[in-house]
């Protein structure tokens, strides 16, 4: 288990073949489901796809997604404006949700990887058709996950250049 899983979370795009546990991939879901959310509306669905031949797909309407062949899995993070309290604010939502997922990862000793879907038309229609998703719900992000092959250094990402004090 990692102690900073934020400071130590990188884009892991290499996995190897050992399959990732039931629970694993249920405490990622939950970790996902614990995001703030505006109004604590949650306007969030999840697909998790372990099908081989669904994952590789993917990389059809997803130029940059060739992780998906070695991946133990993957969860589409959907967003559903219908289940939204405040309009436009799925977005931030389901960001907040995709970040969680990434950070559990790491916790869980996981490698994982965003792809975005939203707002690129292409994958998000590509997404719908592929998995049979309402039409209202929206295709936001993919998390490739799987125990990793590569090992990703620690960087200090800090950069006071972008800090402002008080005003700009």
């Amino acid at each position: 288990m990692s102690k900073d899983p934020i400071l130590e979370r990188r884009s892991v795009r290499r996995f190897t073949a050992q399959a990732v546990e039931e629970n694993d991939v249920r405490k990622l879901l939950e970790a996902g489901m614990a995001a703030p959310s505006a109004g604590n509306e949650r306007p969030w669905h999840f697909v998790v796809i372990r099908d081989r031949a669904a994952l590789e797909s993917i990389m059809g309407v997803h130029p940059y997604a060739e992780m998906l062949r070695q991946c133990a899995g993957a969860i589409l993070v959907c967003g559903d404006p219908s289940l939204e309290k405040y309009p436009g604010f799925w977005v931030q939502d389901c960001s907040a949700a995709t970040e969680n997922v990434l950070l559990m990862a790491v916790q869980l000793g996981l490698g994982s990887v965003w792809l975005g879907m939203y707002p690129i038309e292409e994958r998000v229609n590509g997404l719908l058709k592929l998995f049979g998703i309402p039409e209202e719900v929206v295709p936001f992000s993919l998390v490739p996950y799987g125990h990793p092959a590569e090992e990703r250094k620690v960087v200090d990402r800090y950069d006071g250049e972008r800090v402002h004090m008080e005003r700009w």
